[in-house]
């Protein structure tokens, strides 16, 4: 064979490829047609349970059929465009879970889970697929929220629970789409309460439910249920050298998500409390062997300032100077941004705290009243 030839035959290969004609044997992910109706297969009624179950069985059995209808399958595409025909095509990216919040079409998962991707379809549990809009995000909490114009016939929410209060060893069962296979249940308990996860932004998220009940790549954004079947958390990592399931995962708290997903709602965005300030990141107080948070800049009458705080300032020969540092608020002690902005995130905006601050040696406390910032999660 020529060496022309087997260019030629090499490009037809690469180019059919690009094309979407693959690799003979392979199977290639469908693309996603939003412009065709919506495809509905309908569901098999559930049959009646066999006799010989135990309670704790029929119980798990009632929770996964009624949460089965609320757990949705969402796919997440790329767009790129063609070096052949400069056509712009849908890349699939993966596949994960989530679950109805409400009747209005409002999809919750996972940041993570919709990061990387342009365009996203979500399939409900009737086999009906949707075109779904991001309507918020905060990645400080790795949580998200979709917006389907599904019939609200179609939609069942999931109840709502509470995580405070949960104890260790409750019985939890979480349900997803691991793997890309829809619809599967696990269960297991309530392994550790009050663990910390790193959100995709870099913050910590705080108070996060550790679990044996096993998430795989693929439960990301599906709930973690209670034994009723309420909501207590939302699945979002695991730990596992391999990166399957280890029987260790952590789910958002839902005490979280409910106070969360109503502003993501109704604004895009979370509300954060703040006192008109930015911080020293915590690498450079590392670095220098800063106590506390200190504080890089003052906003103009904002409460820092009113307060009469000041921010570092850096002199011509870049020698930074700090200003103060804030060492404790309402009396806890804090050691950095991520641990300042946590308790103001508790307080709220409007409440009032006591800020213990230090500049140079001296020591003092302030007040001041927690406002509106702009969100940077």
């Amino acid at each position: 064979m020529r060496w022309r030839d087997a260019i030629v035959m090499v490009l037809v290969f690469v180019v059919g490829f690009a094309a979407g004609q693959g690799v003979p044997g392979r199977s290639r992910p469908p693309a996603t047609d939003f412009s065709a109706p919506p495809v509905t297969v309908p569901a098999a009624p559930p049959g009646p349970l066999p006799e010989g179950l135990s309670g704790e069985e029929k119980r798990d059995i009632e929770v996964f059929r009624r949460a089965q209808g609320s757990v949705v399958f969402i796919t997440s595409l790329a767009l790129r465009r063609s070096p052949f025909s400069f056509d712009v095509q849908q890349i699939p990216q993966g596949t994960s879970s989530g679950f109805v919040w409400d009747r209005r079409g409002h999809i919750v998962t996972n940041f993570h889970v919709i990061q990387e991707g342009d365009a996203f379809a979500v399939t409900l549990s009737d086999q009906s697929e949707w075109e779904a809009k991001v309507a918020g995000v905060a990645p400080a909490k790795d949580l998200a929220v979709l917006k389907i114009s599904a019939p609200a016939d179609r939609l069942v929410p999931l109840p709502v629970g509470v995580s405070r209060g949960l104890l260790v060893g409750q019985r939890v069962l979480a349900v997803g789409n691991p793997f890309g296979l829809d619809h599967s249940l696990t269960v297991g308990v309530v392994s550790a309460l009050g663990r910390e996860l790193q959100s995709p932004n870099g913050r910590r998220i705080r108070d996060v439910i550790q679990t044996d009940a096993a998430i795989n790549p693929g439960n990301s954004g599906g709930p973690l249920l209670d034994s009723t079947g309420r909501l207590i958390g939302v699945n979002a990592a695991i730990f596992s050298p391999s990166g399957a399931s280890a029987g260790i995962g952590f789910a958002v708290p839902v005490d979280t998500v409910n106070r969360l997903i109503p502003q993501l709602i109704e604004r895009g965005r979370a509300l954060e409390a703040g006192i008109g300030a930015t911080f020293i990141p915590e690498s450079y107080n590392r670095q220098l062997g800063i106590q506390g948070a200190a504080l890089a800049e003052v906003v103009p009458n904002g409460p820092a300032a009113r307060a009469g705080l000041a921010g570092a300032q850096i002199t011509r020969g870049r020698r930074v100077v700090l200003g103060d540092r804030i060492l404790a608020v309402d009396g806890k002690a804090v050691r950095s941004e991520d641990d300042v902005r946590d308790v103001f995130e508790a307080a709220g905006i409007g409440a009032t705290v006591t800020l213990t601050v230090a500049r140079g040696e001296q020591k003092r406390e302030v007040r001041v009243q927690l406002v509106q910032v702009q969100d940077r999660a």
